[in-house]
């Protein structure tokens, strides 16, 4: 199994049983009644929590949560990326574009394969809504394919490995 399917599936396995409600049934959910856990290759700063969907079958709303500082090195996703800040300030860097600071209220959309790096500039909590199966690709400054223990030097980061435990 590849690298990135192997972090595919350890995402699902550590993000499915927080999934709101059942498919068809209304569900709503405060932030307090949310379990944020730490997700497999994703920087040990973030928390997550899936609202809707199933990661490796389709679209997903995942509340997110990072600290102050937390970097999300240099990456691109297969689905488009929708961002929606409630709380905090980040700071959003597409690849050959234009950074942008984004504040409680902001949208962003970041499309299929974009390369993009994300950090929060206070501590931030936001939903990123996948429009089909979730997946993340850590890139080098040349936009080669690296491994997220490999990006996470970079920005001074660890990648969150399932041995290391969950945070809720």
């Amino acid at each position: 199994m590849s690298h990135r399917k192997t972090m595919l599936v350890l995402l699902i396995v550590s993000v499915a049983a927080v999934a709101l409600g059942e498919e068809g049934h209304p569900a709503a959910r405060n932030v307090a009644q949310m379990k944020f856990a730490k997700f497999p290759g994703f920087p040990t700063c973030v928390t997550g929590s899936v609202q809707s969907g199933d990661p490796a079958k389709g679209a997903t709303v995942i509340a997110s949560k990072a600290a102050t500082g937390c970097i999300v090195p240099w990456h691109w996703h297969t689905p488009n990326e929708h961002l929606m800040i409630v709380s905090g300030t980040a700071r959003l860097e597409p690849k050959d574009g234009k950074a942008v600071t984004l504040r409680a209220g902001a949208f962003a959309m970041m499309p299929s394969h974009h390369a993009h790096q994300f950090r929060c500039t206070t501590a931030c909590t936001l939903y990123v809504y996948s429009d089909s199966a979730f997946d993340i690709h850590y890139v080098d400054h040349e936009g080669k394919e690296i491994s997220p223990d490999d990006a996470m030097k970079a920005v001074k980061e660890k990648a969150f490995k399932p041995t290391e435990g969950t945070s809720r």
